[in-house]
């Protein structure tokens, strides 16, 4: 990072760039050789100022969400069981590893534990290092073990604060980010300021600390930020090195830490790839990301035992398809605007073409079946047919899976983060038109008219523009993505106001231009958007802060401590994938599914166990049941009469659906559904029915929860 501030005392004097006679000229006047020491000392006040600031916003927002999750649970006052409930559906199986490896005689016995697993998928061993991304609970427990703060510090607190640490690190590098696109740290500040203001819809770190998003974005902001110093014009070979190594090590992170590292990274390799048709980047450079994220990618697989999710991964195969497609077309930046787009053309074909191909020869050679509810969920969702999958349905009736809601963008607005975002997004984007068609063309009359009304748009300017684009269209399709787009529009916004550029092409499309006047709205405009937010959202904070609340979920604490009192530490348990990750982590006992949904066989296996919420005989439940060595059931009334979703997306409605029988309550069904020769399972059995008795035995209930044991026969 010392390296990226170093680069922003040239950037000052950028001008200088532009007029290098005049340079030589004014170095030969001592008065001028003068000017320009005290203006090297103020870049470095000014650097080591914005530094600081930077470093302390981290910082601050670290305690910030810390002190939101504390004063919401009380997390210091309740128990421990108490804690891990908080840790919901797969946070807390994330965080089951971690305890496990905690727990553990010894380091070497908690990664055997964890390479082979019996206790995740009953009746079956799993390499949990090879299926899920929980290197960094591996790491974290290792830590805490040969650190000596076992006596102040709980291992759970270990965990949370290195996670609200990391939200230092993700502030950090959105300012540097921020900075580097415009030149001020002032960007910087406003960006974090953004980020902060705008908590709802940027993290939800302080109540899904465990999720695998909240240890991969930070990596990936940093990543984000060497890219933007990287695509710096005049880099010295030695900090192009140590900025493609920066790239690479935030690449591997993020890769290592979230499972679908792979479609985001697609989708940067989208926007590389859209930039260097258009010729807007060095082409040298996207070479180099082609390969880091490639290298990356296959250090993460052999890392995870050469996991076949990541060998089928798109983004491996469309690299790839993009390296071989470059050495069969020569010459695709020389010729005219037709021939360029001709050529052009025939290239996208080309690299769509190898992609599939590529990709399907390895998924048919490796029979990977992995990620295909992914698939199968998004042609559903793109309205390319109608799905009876049961899979597919799960995530489309989730609310996280659907459309970006509206009210996200009056929230975004109250902070004015959308207006400044789109005020900055629209000039922008006129100017990489202009320059894309420039390129294309090379024609030197339309690159002097552009010149004369527009800005040119460097390298790292395009690659953001590129880059918020296309996670917007992401986010905007997909509501769980949002995280990834609002963060950066934070930066992108911020960019925007602080920008030279930017108002220089405003203002000169009004014909009021100057270059005094520029250097005026780039600094007043910014600290007025600044005292703005500071004076309508400074209370706000200071309520959120003060405001005090407690975990309070008996029923769930009253399960927990039965099933570790009342039950073998072998029993195994079946249930909901989202109350068995609780069960894991709270007692340790062995389950028959689980929330990591990224595994054929696990699928199948979930909609199999779910049928205890649809209509089917009590001797069918039993043998399903059975199949999986399960000792006992959960059946929850929050599913089983659920009312959280509409008809047709309530989980009973989707298994029925699966079964091919009508759904209850009153609406349309498919023609093709009959009804069920069976009363729904849930209700049914707590009717006491000898049918129902002779396979389950009803051994615990409260407001929530009936557990039921599986009668044995020999």
């Amino acid at each position: 990072m010392t390296t990226v501030r170093q680069r922003r005392g040239g950037r000052v004097t950028e001008g200088a760039e532009d007029q290098p006679s005049e340079e030589k000229n004014v170095k030969s006047d001592g008065k001028v050789l003068s000017d320009h020491t005290g203006g090297k000392l103020w870049n470095i006040l000014s650097l080591t100022l914005g530094g600081i600031v930077a470093i302390g916003l981290g910082l601050l927002t670290s305690f910030y969400v810390a002190t939101l999750h504390e004063n919401d649970l009380w997390f210091s006052n309740i128990k421990e069981v108490e804690r891990e409930i908080s840790f919901r559906t797969e946070c807390g199986l994330y965080y089951s590893y971690y305890k496990q490896m905690i727990q553990a005689a010894s380091i070497q016995q908690g990664l055997h534990g964890l390479v082979y697993d019996n206790k995740t998928e009953s009746v079956r061993t799993i390499n949990i290092l090879e299926r899920m991304n929980v290197y960094q609970e591996v790491f974290l427990s290792i830590l805490y073990r040969i650190l000596p703060i076992q006596q102040y510090l709980e291992p759970v607190y270990f965990y949370i604060y290195t996670l609200f640490g990391l939200q230092a690190v993700y502030v950090f590098a959105l300012y540097v980010t921020s900075w580097l696109l415009s030149g001020t740290w002032l960007s910087g500040l406003l960006a974090a300021c953004w980020y902060i203001t705008n908590r709802i819809d940027t993290t939800r770190v302080e109540f899904t600390i465990p999720l695998r998003e909240n240890w991969a974005l930070p990596f990936f902001a940093v990543q984000i930020a060497a890219i933007t110093y990287l695509l710096r014009m005049h880099l010295q070979p030695a900090q192009e090195r140590l900025t493609l190594l920066a790239v690479f090590i935030a690449t591997f992170l993020f890769s290592l830490t979230w499972q679908f590292n792979q479609f985001m990274m697609l989708i940067q390799a989208l926007a590389l790839f859209i930039l260097d048709c258009f010729d807007m980047l060095p082409t040298a450079k996207v070479t180099w990301l082609y390969i880091i994220q490639i290298s990356g990618l296959l250090l993460v697989c052999v890392l995870q035992f050469f996991n076949s999710m990541i060998l089928g991964s798109l983004l491996i195969s469309f690299n790839a398809s993009v390296l071989i497609a470059r050495t069969i077309q020569k010459n695709l930046k020389k010729g005219n605007l037709f021939n360029r787009l001709g050529k052009l053309i025939l290239h996208v074909l080309l690299v769509s073409s190898l992609t599939l191909l590529v990709n399907k020869f390895i998924k048919k050679s490796l029979n990977l079946e992995s990620d295909e509810h992914i698939f199968k969920f998004l042609k559903a969702k793109f309205g390319f047919g109608s799905t009876r999958d049961f899979d597919a349905n799960l995530y489309l009736c989730e609310e996280a899976f659907g459309l970006l809601p509206l009210n996200t963008f009056s929230r975004l607005s109250d902070t004015l983060l959308f207006y400044v975002y789109i005020f900055s997004l629209f000039p922008l984007t006129v100017a990489a038109l202009i320059v894309a068609f420039r390129n294309l063309s090379g024609s030197n009359q339309i690159q002097e008219k552009a010149e004369e009304y527009t800005i040119t748009l460097k390298p790292d300017a395009a690659y953001n523009l590129i880059h918020t684009v296309l996670f917007g269209c992401l986010a905007l399709s997909t509501m769980r993505m949002k995280y990834l787009w609002t963060s950066h529009m934070c930066v992108f916004a911020s960019f925007g106001l602080c920008s030279t550029e930017v108002w220089r092409l405003i203002l000169k499309c009004v014909h009021l231009y100057t270059s005094q006047r520029t250097q005026v709205i780039k600094y007043s405009v910014p600290i007025i958007t600044l005292l703005y937010i500071s004076y309508k959202f400074w209370p706000g904070i200071m309520d959120e802060l003060s405001e005090l609340r407690e975990f309070y979920d008996p029923d769930t604490v009253e399960l927990m401590n039965w099933i570790k009192s009342n039950t073998p530490n072998t029993a195994v348990f079946a249930g909901s994938m989202q109350l068995l990750a609780g069960v894991k982590l709270c007692t340790g006992r062995t389950l028959t599914n689980h929330p990591h949904y990224e595994d054929k066989h696990l699928r199948e296996r979930t909609k199999q166990v779910y049928q205890i919420y649809a209509k089917r005989s009590p001797e069918d439940v039993y043998r399903i049941l059975q199949s999986f060595g399960t000792d006992y059931v959960i059946l929850e009334d929050s599913i089983c009469y659920e009312r959280r979703h509409s008809r047709g997306c309530r989980l009973r409605d989707l298994l029925d659906t699966a079964n091919g029988h009508i759904m209850d309550g009153l609406g349309e069904s498919e023609p093709d559904l009959k009804p069920s020769l069976y009363p729904r399972f849930c209700e049914e059995i707590k009717k006491n029915l000898p049918s129902y008795t002779l396979h389950f035995i009803r051994v615990f209930q409260n407001k929530t929860f009936h557990v039921y044991k599986l009668a044995k026969y020999k």
